[in-house]
């Protein structure tokens, strides 16, 4: 396995090899990640993982200084998984012009559900994406569900924009217990770690509901951020979406997406449940 810190060297290896997957990440690697590397060496000969923390994608108050910097320590994970290469650029590397001066924008999808509470993340996950996109040249790219507003911006950038690269959506990882698998569980107190599998169980009971026939979303999400703050959580939302674009549904639409953010403490949390409308 090869650890490529430069631009430039990374375009030179992709020159020399044939079909590509390719995982980004923000390293502090788990199970979750592993999975998509997985995922990504049964679509190609050769994975390359990307870890790099993007300082655009977090907001004021965000924890960009202290997300975990764990690099020997996932270098030796992704060398079990077969990776090809880590693509490890620093700053100066990706953003050679300190402030970035274009952007990738996207729609107003971005403002909606995470994107009210975190101005300014999906432009800043987009521009990098269509970096390191950019650089790597991969045929597919994995991302994963629990991320699912953050999948279908990428999905609709790569469509939108030609790119010449498959998303390749992979499921969410979850611990026994059935809490999404994340670099913040590792926040968590004991006794919020114990609490944290609530917000998946209340979006099972949206999608069990719905699934059973019952359309009035707003009392379901209701009732879904009642029984959360009941229990000691600070609720940014709970919706049901369209699982395509996460347009607000009608009545009628059989995919759908339930969608949750949350504090315990200072962890933000996020999750998901797909739907197949009765």
């Amino acid at each position: 396995m090869q650890i490529i810190h430069t631009v430039e060297e990374m375009r030179q290896w992709r020159q020399t090899v044939g079909r590509v997957a390719f995982v980004p990440t923000m390293g502090n690697l788990h199970e979750g990640h592993l999975a998509l590397v997985r995922e990504a060496r049964r679509r190609a000969d050769h994975v390359v993982v990307s870890i790099f923390v993007n300082r655009l994608q977090f907001g004021q108050g965000e924890d960009f200084d202290r997300y975990p910097r764990t690099l020997a320590e996932d270098t030796e994970k992704l060398a079990g998984e077969g990776v090809a290469v880590v693509f490890a650029p620093d700053e100066k590397a990706l953003y050679p012009n300190v402030a970035q001066q274009y952007h990738v924008e996207p729609p107003n999808l971005q403002n909606e559900l995470c994107g009210a509470f975190r101005p300014g993340h999906f432009r800043g996950v987009a521009t990098v994406v269509t970096k390191l996109f950019n650089i790597v040249q991969a045929d597919a790219a994995c991302f994963g569900k629990k991320d699912y507003q953050q999948l279908t911006i990428i999905q609709g950038m790569a469509a939108d924009l030609n790119m010449n690269v498959e998303i390749v959506p992979v499921d969410t990882g979850r611990a026994a217990d059935g809490l999404a698998l994340s670099s913040r569980n590792q926040y968590l107190s004991q006794t919020e770690r114990a609490e944290a599998p609530r917000l998946y169980r209340e979006l099972q009971t949206v999608a069990r509901a719905v699934e059973a026939g019952e359309r009035d979303y707003a009392a379901l999400e209701a009732a879904a951020v009642r029984h959360l703050s009941e229990n000691g959580w600070q609720v940014d939302y709970v919706e049901v979406r369209r699982a395509d674009s996460l347009a607000v549904p009608h009545i009628g639409d059989k995919k759908l997406v339930v969608l949750a953010a949350a504090r315990l403490g200072s962890t933000r949390l996020i999750d998901n449940v797909e739907i197949l409308a009765a």
